[in-house]
């Protein structure tokens, strides 16, 4: 049972710090503003996806939340990683960034299966 607990948290936390914070203390920056602007959004979608992705991160990381929410986050988490991964393949072709949300789809999956392993105990 501690190491499913380990496994979730350092999971989640990685997932947490990566969609919940690292938008925040970036959301000015120059690199992430070009780099929306090379996929064809506009700079307003980074914005866009703040106000949905420190909520759901927060969803994921705060136990009181109610599992329903939660839910909701991981499917919000996977459409975010997934259109990520496509806008770079359809802009730039089989790149590194095509593959990079794969990682964090990987990391999420493993947070979700832990998740209910911990919930049924």
């Amino acid at each position: 049972m501690k190491k499913d607990k380990i496994i979730f948290w350092v999971t989640t936390t990685i997932i947490f710090l990566f969609e919940g914070v690292m938008p925040v203390l970036f959301r000015n920056d120059e690199a992430g503003k070009a780099a929306m602007q090379h996929l064809g959004y506009p700079v307003y979608m980074g914005t866009l996806l703040l106000l949905f992705k420190v909520p759901g991160a927060l969803a994921l990381i705060l136990p009181q939340v109610p599992s329903r929410i939660k839910e909701w986050a991981y499917a919000g988490f996977l459409i975010d990683f997934l259109g990520a991964s496509l806008s770079y393949y359809f802009v730039d072709g089989f790149i590194g960034f095509t593959f990079l949300p794969f990682f964090f789809i990987a990391l999420l999956a493993v947070s979700y299966i832990y998740y209910h392993k911990l919930k049924e105990e």
